[in-house]
């Protein structure tokens, strides 16, 4: 599936429509362009996690683009895959699950699951033998946004015990670990690759597979991340590190795959005096992230009529467009000088979390995407 665009651009539909509720500009193509280049790069099978963003429009793109397997939260984003591609396969990654998370898993046929301690494996006693269980891992390894490692996995110690249960009991072992929200930085994968294969070792135990997790520096600032310097870095070092008893690879990308098919678009509801500027849309809305890891360095303002605004740059304190007092960026942004009130403040590489985490607070809230041929 490639949704036919409307709109050339966002400045386009802008221009046209002068919108005054906050929208996300889905490019389909810059979607399956990101999947062909994991699919092409990446040693092993590609998933998409699924809580980046689940929408219709991106799983149905990215079924077109070749990606069948996904990593599953939740029931609910097990029976949105299934909605668009029937015989997906489904890895249930999220280590914590109720019994009844468990038997919807069972009745949809998931094929990989993870665990972090003995309880959780205890949980999945009725899934069928044989069904893949991955290890999951936790290191402290520098290189991310921020670390997953202080909610889920287990240290090399216990993660070798819970390796030996898991065989032990007839399942499919495997290992699993993610180095962290846009990480950059290919030696954490490395790192982790080379415990793993301690872990294995320690384990008296040969893992079917190494599910490397997401990360992979998605593009919000800066340069563009080295994809293909962290496959071949993950390649090379699961290669020296198993040596004979090479696994399969699999990995999970949830931002680093629909970041850049998006772009946020706000407007400028009022500028004050000292210089503040009020959005339509704030950290209730796409903007969520932005209390945690900071406003996206990607940015740029046009007039109602598409004129871009090339004033000099003003920190400018930007708050949401709710009642709330803290609803507000954590810092200034950089904003032109010559903005004007009615102007748009284009955010890019968007497509993850925004629209996931959006609210209707004060019945604000991200409208339904318009899809475009290109995002600038």
């Amino acid at each position: 599936m490639r949704e036919t665009p409307n709109w050339a651009t966002p400045a386009a539909h802008i221009t046209r429509h002068t919108p005054d509720t906050a929208l996300l500009y889905f490019a389909p193509t810059a979607l399956q362009a990101t999947a062909r280049r994991f699919q092409a790069g990446f040693d092993g099978l590609v998933t998409y996690a699924v809580k980046a963003n689940p929408g219709e429009e991106v799983l149905a793109n990215l079924v077109a683009a070749g990606i069948r397997a996904f990593d599953v939260a939740s029931p609910r984003e097990m029976y949105a895959v299934r909605a668009v591609c029937a015989d997906a396969v489904l890895h249930y990654n999220n280590p914590v699950r109720s019994p009844e998370e468990v038997a919807v898993a069972r009745a949809l046929g998931v094929a990989s699951y993870s665990v972090d301690c003995l309880r959780e494996l205890d949980k999945l006693a009725g899934v069928p033998r044989g069904t893949e269980m991955s290890v999951r891992l936790a290191l402290p390894v520098k290189g991310a946004a921020y670390d997953f490692g202080e909610k889920f996995g287990v240290d090399p110690a216990r993660a070798a015990e819970l390796l030996r249960e898991v065989a032990a009991r007839g399942f499919t072992p495997s290992i699993t670990f993610h180095p962290g929200t846009q990480c950059a930085d290919p030696q954490a994968w490395g790192a982790y690759v080379a415990a793993a294969a301690d872990v294995a070792r320690a384990a008296g135990v040969r893992i079917a597979r190494l599910n490397v997790g997401g990360g992979f520096a998605s593009h919000r600032e800066g340069d563009a991340p080295d994809l293909e310097a962290i496959f071949a870095h993950i390649r090379d070092e699961v290669a020296r590190c198993f040596g004979p008893e090479t696994p399969a690879l699999v990995c999970e990308p949830g931002r680093a795959m629909v970041a850049d098919a998006f772009t946020l678009a706000t407007r400028v509801k009022a500028l004050r005096e000292g210089g503040a500027v009020f959005l339509n849309d704030g950290v209730y809305g796409g903007l969520t992230e932005a209390r945690d890891i900071g406003a996206p360095g990607r940015i740029r303002v046009i007039g109602p009529d598409g004129t871009m605004r090339r004033g000099a740059d003003v920190p400018r304190v930007v708050f949401g467009p709710t009642c709330d007092s803290i609803d507000r960026l954590p810092d200034p942004l950089p904003l032109p000088g010559d903005m004007a009130e009615g102007d748009y403040v284009l955010f890019h590489g968007m497509g993850a979390y925004s629209r996931s985490l959006t609210t209707r607070f004060n019945g604000y809230g991200v409208g339904d995407p318009v899809t475009v041929a290109a995002l600038e």
